[in-house]
């Protein structure tokens, strides 16, 4: 037993080395970096907020005028438009209107108000200035918002992924040069933002005399996109 004591102490050393060792391959030696990067694309389709607003006395009276307007304005929309435009509501609201007596007390509702309104798409954006000269000509008294947007929002995200990613690739080369070392592989990959924002346009409802078509500029959209890129070096 004496002659194997040493043996076994070996062992004991030789084991806790050995549970040492894998923490210590866990953390090896990296840079991290950034890389941000911004695409201009050209939008491809167009969505417009178009409504009608009535009064009257009564809710019932306030909602069929207001049904009745509508359904000439889409009746125009979809013949001017054919199957080049998706319409659909997108809200709708039926709401008293209050007078509030200036001394104060229990206000009277004087009448009611209704609204209605739809969101035509649109993939043509040469029809833009039409659709919506088409549609205030044949009743509607709203146009709440003019969108700029893309038929394939993902595209253009994973364009301005693929940029980022290049971008940080290049910095964490330059760093590694720059301290005379190398890049290995890549330990981890985080996306911290990326998407796009619609271009939203004001628009002003046309003067019923206007002989030309409501001018409208497209614009551009920009995607962006954000990783940190984490690599691990070593000596050249």
């Amino acid at each position: 037993m004496k002659r194997l004591l040493p043996f076994a102490v070996l062992a004991l050393l030789y084991a806790g080395a050995a549970a040492q060792e894998p923490a210590e391959r866990m953390t090896p030696p990296s840079i991290r970096v950034s890389g941000d990067a911004t695409v201009i694309v050209q939008p491809d389709q167009a969505r417009i907020d178009i409504g009608v607003t009535t009064q009257a006395q009564t809710a019932q009276a306030a909602a069929a005028d207001n049904a009745h307007r509508l359904e000439t304005v889409l009746a125009e929309l979809r013949r001017a438009l054919g199957s080049g435009a998706e319409i659909k509501t997108v809200n709708y609201a039926l709401n008293p209107d209050y007078r509030y007596p200036k001394e104060g007390g229990k206000p009277t509702i004087t009448g009611y108000t209704a609204t209605n309104i739809v969101r035509v798409t649109l993939n043509d954006l040469t029809r833009i200035g039409q659709a919506i000269d088409v549609a205030t000509q044949s009743g509607a008294n709203q146009v709440q918002r003019l969108q700029f947007t893309l038929k394939d929002e993902q595209a253009a995200r994973l364009q301005a992924l693929r940029a980022a990613a290049v971008k940080a690739k290049a910095q964490a080369e330059a760093l590694a040069q720059a301290l005379g070392l190398k890049i290995g592989r890549v330990l981890s990959v985080v996306e911290s933002s990326a998407g796009f924002q619609p271009v939203l346009r004001e628009v002003a409802l046309p003067r019923a005399e206007a002989a030309v078509s409501t001018p409208v500029e497209p614009g551009t959209i920009e995607a962006h996109a954000a990783i940190t890129l984490t690599v691990e070096i070593g000596a050249q």
